[in-house]
């Protein structure tokens, strides 16, 4: 795997951990970028944005349009997806928690 690929994996899987930590599993694209910068990750709000219609397109998260921004809401297989219960190609396994 090129370097670029697995940093989008891990984008993902990050993305998918943060929405599993919020209020009714629910967040925007603008706030998702903010804590990937937290994270170790420098996205764009652009590739934000990719990665979120990523998840979408593999039924991860569902997408609401609200201007600007991309609302993303967790769906129960991008739930077990964050928790290494379930396993997607394109998205990074999470560590076991020690």
């Amino acid at each position: 795997m090129i370097f670029a690929e697995f940093i989008k994996c891990d984008i993902r899987l990050v993305a998918l951990r943060i929405l599993s930590e919020m209020p009714g599993f629910k967040a925007n694209s603008s706030v998702i970028c903010t804590l990937l910068d937290q994270f170790g990750h420098t996205a764009t709000r652009d590739q934000t944005k990719t990665e979120l219609r990523w998840l979408e397109e593999n039924g991860l998260v569902a997408i609401e349009e609200a201007g600007s921004v991309l609302v993303a809401t967790l769906k129960e297989r991008g739930h077990e997806v964050a928790e290494g219960r379930a396993k997607v190609d394109g998205v990074a396994k999470p560590k076991p928690k020690a």
